[in-house]
């Protein structure tokens, strides 16, 4: 089936409750299908017809239902995340309200009132999402292994595994960027058409909102990032270029130190370039003697 927001998810729930094998599919894999099969009218039909043929010619992966734990820190982050945006709205009201030359004094009370309710609700979504990883250890273990990456804390870290399910069916650091959003498009052919690379887009908008912040703080924290970061910025010059590298390079860091269950490492690609190194003496050393 095709993924219609949360309009498919009853159906889904219900066709694995008896036991049917379901995959869901990304609009826009099937809108692109739809257009190599020589069908000029779209109706439920024909739509229906398409899916299905989609079906039967690809191999897909069986969907399966989100955990509970991850599906419930999905609504809360959620959730958050459209009361912040909410406040945000508020509070540029509040400004613009008092930038006027006769500010409605019972109008700024009531949009105050606004913040501060919107700012309780806030409150009490943190308080449930602190109580859901205390009733679940595991997997709140889990996030404070990916919190000891500089820069991530505890509330980016359950995002990322609230959207991804603990990262149930990503395979590896491909998958997870192309799920995300962060695969680079490029569209080139011969010498006339040759556009910039630029990310896709296509994506959990919510995985790439969640890594700007954190971005942000380890290219001021994290030495390694910094300098890339650096060194980003000096080739292109365009500094969001570089942050947008580093929020996917901080996305598959996170997905291997959960994979692998091992917490940040600061010094390990010094020691790899150390190792690395090392072994290469040895190798020169081996074959000067024989």
């Amino acid at each position: 089936m095709e993924a219609t927001g949360v309009y498919h998810e009853c159906l889904a729930y219900a066709l694995d409750d008896n036991g049917l094998c379901v995959s869901i599919v990304l609009p826009n894999k099937i809108s692109n299908y739809f257009r190599t099969l020589e069908i000029k009218t779209i109706t439920d039909k024909t739509a229906s017809q398409a899916i299905m043929r989609f079906g039967l010619e690809r191999k897909l992966d069986n969907w399966r239902r989100p955990k509970i734990v991850y599906r419930q820190l999905k609504q809360l982050t959620r959730e958050r995340d459209q009361i912040v945006e909410q406040r945000a709205m508020v509070k540029n009201q509040l400004h613009a309200e008092r930038a006027e030359a006769i500010p409605n004094k019972s109008s700024l009370k009531r949009i105050a009132a606004r913040i501060k309710y919107l700012s309780a609700q806030e409150k009490e979504v943190k308080s449930d999402i602190a109580e859901l990883l205390e009733s679940n250890p595991g997997v709140n273990d889990r996030v404070k292994n990916i919190c000891t990456i500089p820069g991530v804390g505890q509330l980016t870290a359950v995002i990322v595994l609230a959207e991804t399910n603990g990262f149930e069916l990503i395979r590896n650091k491909k998958q997870l960027t192309s799920y995300a959003g962060f695969d680079v498009k490029e569209k080139q052919s011969g010498t006339s058409v040759k556009g910039k690379p630029r990310i896709s887009k296509r994506g959990n908008r919510h995985l790439r909102k969640s890594m700007h912040l954190p971005s942000l703080s380890s290219v001021k924290y994290n030495k390694s990032h910094r300098e890339f970061y650096s060194r980003l910025v000096a080739k292109n010059g365009i500094k969001m270029k570089a942050l947008i590298a580093i929020q996917r390079k901080m996305l598959e860091l996170m997905f291997v130190i959960d994979k692998n269950n091992v917490g940040y490492q600061k010094e390990y690609q010094q020691k790899r370039t150390s190792h690395m190194n090392a072994e290469n003496v040895l190798l020169l050393t081996s074959l000067e003697l024989s």
